[in-house]
């Protein structure tokens, strides 16, 4: 990446900010995801804000009410909502609705299968819809704290109280459950399929091996992790929840565990959000004031993308070629960084 070739950058921070367009929100922001090239900020509230590479921005209503969970595969967006439903948001800015519970629970977690299929949760019950397959849901033993689906095959990791149920929709078979004690929230495989990895609501991250079920303990933080991020080929996870960005790594068959984990981009502010760049090895951090950090993994060289003295960064976000950075605060105070 060009913006690396500085003489001397790893022994101070070099800056990028005056490369930076500011992106008016107006709103607080909980999420930034690309669709193309273009940013789509993720309000609390009911709205998504575009920002198209030439300057232009629209504003898309989404919701009767607060944006509980979004996620997106680069082509569409799909999102949940207090108001009980799930929409479906393409490049173009048409929105659309998806589902709608039939009792108006919160939609509070949703995820995207590669192949298209959509899940979703209300409660203790997980739901899933493939394209041209009928409605199917699961109730695990607790109200479910995060979703996310295999990268290979249908599977559905459901994070709840004391462990993860790993569901298959198209399966008559039982679904296995991976036991831990503790409140488990967001939930990741590893890019090979390999790991399981959950946030907790202690400061600390829980895994496990998938060949054998076999426990890995990350502790040691000082807040709760509300952000994680697999590096570009998954070689190790990125957290943020210390005044670091703390990276386990996951290359070997036991993952990390005996391993102690590498600390980057130290500061005094705890780290709020971490987003890895798609092919190479370098992660941009969002603070807890403000400060958004890109860091190259090999060094810990680091650029300044934007000065400290705002609220927390709230949302960050790569697109797919890693040639955009999004970010934004909890006040909606919004950038995209062209590299």
């Amino acid at each position: 990446m060009s913006a690396f070739d500085t003489p001397g950058e790893a022994a101070s921070i070099v800056s990028v900010t005056d490369r930076v367009r500011e992106v008016a929100i107006g709103a607080p922001v909980d999420a930034v995801h690309f669709l193309g090239d273009t940013a789509v900020f993720i309000g609390t509230e009911d709205n998504a804000t575009f920002a198209a590479p030439g300057g232009e921005t629209s504003t898309v209503a989404l919701h009767g009410g607060a944006i509980l969970g979004s996620v997106a595969d680069g082509k569409r967006i799909v999102t949940g909502g207090d108001d009980g439903k799930v929409m479906l948001l393409d490049a173009s800015g048409k929105a659309e609705l998806f589902a709608t519970d039939a009792k108006r629970r919160w939609i509070d977690n949703v995820a995207l299968h590669p192949d298209g299929a959509v899940a979703w949760s209300a409660g203790k019950i997980a739901y899933v819809r493939a394209p041209k397959a009928e409605e199917k849901f699961f109730e695990v033993p607790s109200t479910v704290g995060g979703l996310a689906f295999a990268p290979k095959g249908m599977r559905l990791a459901i994070a709840h109280y004391n462990g993860v149920t790993l569901w298959f929709p198209n399966m008559a078979a039982n679904a296995e459950m991976l036991e831990w004690a503790g409140s488990h929230l967001g939930v990741m495989f590893s890019p090979d399929n390999r790991f399981l990895v959950t946030s907790m609501h202690e400061p600390a991250l829980h895994g496990w091996r998938l060949a054998d079920a076999k426990h890995m303990r990350m502790t040691g933080y000082p807040g709760r992790v509300r952000s994680m991020a697999w590096t570009a080929g998954g070689k190790s996870l990125a957290t943020s929840g210390a005044d670091a960005v703390i990276i386990w790594p996951f290359a070997s068959k036991d993952g990390p565990m005996g391993k102690q984990p590498a600390m980057l981009a130290p500061l005094q502010a705890r780290v709020s959000m971490v987003a890895c760049h798609p092919k190479q090895d370098i992660l941009a951090a969002g603070y807890s004031d403000g400060t958004v950090l890109m860091v190259r993994l090999t060094d810990g060289a680091e650029i300044l993308v934007r000065r400290n003295g705002t609220p927390p960064v709230t949302a960050l976000a790569w697109n797919a070629g890693g040639t955009l950075l999004a970010f934004a605060d909890e006040e909606g105070a919004a950038g995209l960084l062209t590299l």
